[in-house]
């Protein structure tokens, strides 16, 4: 009896060591399941960001041909001349002119190569044009019609500010008008 007893709790230890180490053995591929898993979606995420930038920069190549293109022919102008009808045709190419240079500005800012802060100099340097701040204005509606929480808006309130700024400010150092937003 008592090596049946001796057997069966050499068994059972035995039992429990196997179930043990198949229990550490599981978690262990758990463990490293979970971090394959992990590795695989910051993967895909990398992958999706990728995508936005390559779908980004092909947005801005095709708004840029379309405007080159519009700029171009005066009957393709016509499309896109959401100016008003008085608008002659050279100052309609000079607006579409106006809009691919602030359109670049809104993509350096969107891929992250300029801050808002950094924006303030090109800006403060395009609206000392006469014809860009005829630009502007004449796209004031457009702004408005944007999404108030969109990138695209929020670009345009602070465009729209510095603007303002610069038609009151009382000095000639058009270079140092206008505080940028606070972070």
């Amino acid at each position: 009896m008592a090596t049946q007893s001796n057997g069966i709790r050499a068994l059972s230890a035995a039992a429990l060591v196997g179930f043990a180490l198949g229990g550490a053995t599981l978690a262990l591929t758990m463990q490293q399941r979970r971090e394959e898993l992990r590795l695989r979606v910051e993967q895909l995420e990398r992958d999706e960001v990728a995508q936005r930038r390559r779908a980004r920069a092909h947005q801005q190549r095709m708004h840029w041909a379309l405007l080159v293109k519009a700029i171009d022919d005066p009957s393709l102008a016509a499309v896109i001349n959401t100016y008003g009808a008085e608008v002659p045709l050279e100052k309609l190419r000079q607006y579409f002119y106006a809009n691919a240079w602030y359109v670049n500005l809104f993509h350096l800012n969107q891929a992250g190569v300029v801050d808002q802060e950094q924006l303030y100099g090109p800006l403060r340097d395009l609206f000392q044009s006469p014809v860009f701040r005829e630009y502007w204005e004449a796209t004031r509606n457009h702004r408005t019609a944007l999404k108030h929480s969109s990138d695209e808006a929020r670009l345009g309130r602070l465009a729209d500010r510095l603007y303002e700024e610069l038609e009151e400010a009382e000095t000639d150092e058009w270079w140092v008008v206008g505080e940028p937003p606070a972070f």
